[in-house]
């Protein structure tokens, strides 16, 4: 089975604390909303503590363009970018020495925060030395369910090419789709979740001879992945492409479809697999929101500490789309121990999840 040898991440320039960001919001809402100040607690019952962003607070002030906003994604997707996959294949935390770009064999690319053709790592490949003959694969649209979706991919990438190594790069600037003529409560919601980052994994096949770069006693496999659409939910997640970008779309009634919902998703995927919850020692979950973290121990009754790591992301980091849960997973692969299972779990728009097993060995 395909493993996850090394993960890193590319952290954007700008650190905001909550405080200041609700202080920003409630000078821009403030006409919007004449209960601004009962909204406000929203950015503080979350229990996000800072945030990343691309820019400084100060740029989100003035109002940019569809194309200025997008010309500053593709900016600092491609340097990010670039910095999370060059630390992915150097990391001094899984690998013993340097992966070389020539033995990538394909790339995938995850992101759903702004648009770029030819896509970024088509952009990338042209700053560092990669084979002009890897593979790109450029996935677009699935949000928060992206990074755990992108290692399914590359899972069943590696099961049909078992000698390949393959990137999967997470990129989301939420920041950038910020708009600050929209009044809406999705908007005031998104305003105080969502944040920047970037993530790079390299998944191996087994028989891409990836043995001598392995640094830990202990790396996760994959065993098996599963998906599940959520039929006639197309408005409880994704984008409302207008003139001026990218509109959030955000329901409120997310944490209560989960609690509805996954726990009977789960449950058949882990009966595929012949485990059940009981069998699982750690939840990489993607943290949504608190209180979608809630929603995943109430419905699968997790056992107490188990949303613990997804939990300290969200607070130092809020919610970055896809990449999240690729910071959660490799604070995962820095404590797990041999012979452990892991269910890591990320839902997004569509209404769907992605589910993926996971050994450490």
């Amino acid at each position: 089975m395909p493993t996850i040898l090394s993960i890193a991440e590319a952290i954007p320039p700008y650190c905001i604390t909550q405080d200041k960001v609700m202080d920003f919001a409630e000078e821009l809402f403030s006409e919007s909303f004449r209960d601004i100040k009962r909204l406000l607690p929203v950015f503080m019952n979350g229990q996000i503590e800072k945030r990343h962003f691309a820019k400084e607070l100060d740029w989100f002030k003035t109002e940019h363009s569809f194309e200025e906003k997008n010309n500053a994604y593709i900016e600092a997707a491609v340097q990010l970018g670039t910095e999370a996959v060059q630390s992915c294949l150097s990391s001094p935390s899984f690998l013993s020495k340097h992966v070389p770009y020539e033995e990538i064999d394909a790339i995938i690319t995850v992101s759903s925060s702004g648009l770029a053709t030819p896509s970024l790592e088509a952009r990338i490949m042209n700053l560092l030395p990669f084979s002009p003959r890897t593979k790109r694969i450029p996935i677009w649209g699935l949000g928060c369910a992206g990074g755990a979706s992108g290692l399914s991919r590359a899972y069943e990438y590696c099961r049909a090419f078992p000698k390949a190594k393959v990137l999967v790069l997470t990129v989301e600037l939420c920041s950038l789709t910020f708009q600050r003529n929209d009044r809406s409560k999705s908007n005031l919601v998104g305003t105080s979740l969502f944040a920047d980052g970037v993530a790079c994994a390299l998944v191996c096949g087994e028989d891409s001879k990836f043995l001598p770069y392995k640094k830990r006693e202990a790396s996760p496999r994959i065993l098996g992945t599963g998906s599940a659409l959520m039929k006639e939910s197309l408005d409880v997640m994704g984008w409302e492409v207008k003139n001026d970008g990218l509109h959030v779309v955000f329901s409120r009634d997310i944490p209560s479809i989960v609690e509805d919902w996954l726990q009977p998703v789960v449950s058949e995927f882990l009966e595929t697999e012949e485990m059940t919850l009981e069998d699982i020692h750690h939840f990489v979950a993607h943290p949504g929101g608190k209180k979608v973290l809630d929603a995943y121990v109430k419905a699968l009754g997790l056992r107490e500490g188990m949303t613990e790591k997804s939990l300290d992301v969200l607070k130092e980091y809020g919610n970055m789309s896809s990449a999240t849960i690729l910071y959660v997973l490799r604070r995962f692969m820095e404590s797990a121990g041999q012979g452990e299972h892991g269910l890591a779990a990320a839902m997004g728009p569509g209404f769907s999840s992605e589910l993926l097993l996971l050994r450490w060995e």
